[in-house]
């Protein structure tokens, strides 16, 4: 069996006479012919962590308690993961409640608005063109071709663009067409 690494000799045991090359010893862990290694101020041994290790004993209890450990993690993680899908389920049947409640509430404000005879009256003339008796109704059939019809403006971009341009030949072309017009407009 290994042995346990001797506890350091405490301060209150050892004698006030100073250290001299003579009683100097070297550390229990040292083997003959070699100095315990020593930190970088010197002033203690470091730790063998192989001997530390050899030290530890398993007792009973601890070998019970330690499966037990062992156990109730076995136990409790497949417990832990199926909890947290049911609350996944629970926050995404909260929300589609959530989406439920707010389309029953446009469509009881459109129920609502149905209850009202101006907008039942205006309904049924835009959608199935009804009129009252000695209204006369033009519908115009729009028969124009999708190339003649003026396009709709393309919404304008926030960014600046740069587009590369000579203009120093452009403005010799309109001041030499200008010089040798036939014409003159004259302005008042």
């Amino acid at each position: 069996m290994a042995r346990r690494p001797a506890p350091p000799p405490s301060l209150s045991n050892a004698s006030p006479r100073p250290a001299t090359a003579k009683t100097a010893r070297p550390a229990p862990s040292a083997k003959p012919g070699r100095r315990a290694p020593r930190s970088a101020e010197g002033a203690a041994p470091r730790v063998d962590v192989r001997e530390w290790a050899s030290g530890i004993r398993l007792s009973a209890f601890s070998a019970i308690m330690l499966s037990l450990v062992v156990l109730g993690a076995w136990v409790l993680v497949p417990t832990l993961g199926t909890f947290i899908d049911q609350r996944q389920k629970i926050a995404a049947l909260e929300a589609s409640v959530q989406v439920s409640e707010a389309e029953i509430a446009a469509l009881s404000a459109e129920r609502d608005r149905w209850d009202d005879p101006a907008y039942i009256t205006t309904q049924a003339r835009e959608r199935l063109y009804y009129v009252k008796p000695g209204e006369v109704v033009y519908l115009i059939d729009n028969d124009l071709d999708p190339s003649a019809l003026p396009r709709e403006q393309e919404p304008v971009s926030d960014t600046l663009e740069e587009r590369p341009a000579d203009w120093m030949p452009q403005l010799l072309r309109t001041l030499v067409s200008a010089g040798l017009s036939d014409t003159v407009a004259v302005t008042r």
